[in-house]
């Protein structure tokens, strides 16, 4: 296959970031600072873009296209052409940033399977039938906890690879030769790999690949054959193609090869922090700079979503919020009512960087208690 570099120019996407510049509400905010922090996949010097490179130029990769998609993109696209149920979690919007009803800022970069085979010259590939194999990489968006290795920007990777079956059946075996090709050329050839049955809405059969770092098994990247219903949506006759495919997130494999101790670390300005963000180097770290922790409390309605909080204190405390802990939660129907709920979490701060001081932590936290009034309607305890 001679490789080729695709980028969709979207001006459904255009119009939808357009109209999202105009909002001053706090989710429409936190949406349009999201897109405009720096793609780390596509920064030299970054781990993740050597991360990119290295499975790039991998020998087995050798030849497959790159495509670029938009980040704005519609939820059949990412939702309803991939097999995901109707009640599916991914869909909810505490687990999915939606610009509207029909629009999300997308949740992973396996939507570039639409656009990918909408390309011309795929289509005359495969009409020739010849296999076809692609990347896509990039930020990806999702509320999530909030912990030293979770965060709602985020960068994957999806792997694709089709073929005729009247020239190869693809099995789980090609699917764990991709895989090991993957984890060979981010952590060497050495790297002992074993894999681990697992299920996806859009892959049967499915699996999962672990590693051995220093005697302990992680789990690193997800991959299957891609189910015939799938392939159908997208308008390739499965009774004649197959194929497989994987999406790890990046974060993860750079992490696990620097032993890095927290997720904010790859977004680090501080030098002596960024020269040290190596691949296959181990991170020492600069200072271990001291926790400040605060609680608070509140009574809500049962309705409230945590992920919406935690996009909350993110929004505030930016990088010097390190962990967000749920400690306790109750309901005392007596007490509070019957249709209202008690929480109490835990915020570490702690900057990458200096010392944090008390009086920093303490204005954070005033804003937090004010917007969790006013935006969840809390009863502060």
């Amino acid at each position: 296959m001679n490789s080729k570099f695709i980028k969709i120019e979207s001006p459904e996407e255009v119009k939808l970031a357009e109209e999202l510049n105009k909002r001053t509400d706090a989710d429409g905010l936190r949406m349009k600072r999201f897109l405009a922090m720096p793609d780390l996949s596509r920064t030299p010097g970054n781990p993740l873009y050597e991360i990119v490179q290295r499975v790039l130029n991998w020998s087995s990769f050798k030849g497959f296209d790159v495509i670029q998609v938009p980040e704005i993109v519609s939820t059949d696209i990412s939702f309803d052409l991939f097999d995901f149920p109707a009640d599916h979690p991914a869909r909810s919007r505490s687990d999915t940033y939606y610009i509207d009803d029909n629009h999300i800022l997308r949740p992973h970069t396996t939507v570039m399977w639409y656009y990918y085979l909408k390309d011309d010259d795929v289509k005359k590939r495969m009409a020739a039938g010849g296999p076809v194999g692609a990347f896509s990489y990039g930020k990806v968006y999702r509320r999530d906890e909030l912990d030293r290795h979770h965060m709602n920007v985020f960068h994957q990777i999806d792997g694709w690879y089709l073929a005729p079956k009247e020239k190869d059946i693809i099995t789980t075996h090609e699917l764990q030769e991709a895989l090991s090709g993957f984890a060979k050329a981010v952590f060497g050839s050495d790297v002992q790999i074993r894999f681990n049955d697992d299920r996806f809405p859009y892959t049967d059969p499915s699996i999962e690949m672990e590693i051995n770092k220093d005697g302990k098994w992680l789990e690193v990247a997800g991959a299957g054959v891609v189910k015939g219903s799938v392939l159908e949506k997208f308008g390739v006759d499965s009774s004649k193609w197959n194929g497989w495919a994987f999406g790890p997130g990046l974060e993860r494999f750079a992490m696990i090869s620097m032993e890095l101790p927290d997720i904010r670390l790859l977004w680090s300005q501080d030098e002596r922090i960024k020269k040290q963000l190596k691949l296959d180097q181990k991170f020492q770290e600069v200072s271990k700079y001291p926790a400040i922790t605060r609680d608070i409390s509140f009574v809500v309605s049962k309705n409230f979503a945590p992920n919406d909080y935690f996009d909350l204190i993110r929004d505030l405390g930016g990088d010097l919020v390190e962990q967000v802990e749920l400690i306790d939660k109750y309901e005392d129907s007596n007490k509070f009512g019957s249709d209202k709920i008690s929480y109490t979490y835990r915020i570490i701060y702690r900057s990458m960087e200096r010392t944090l001081k008390s009086e920093e932590a303490d204005a954070i936290q005033d804003k937090i208690y004010k917007q969790t009034e006013d935006q969840f309607n809390a009863e502060l305890r």
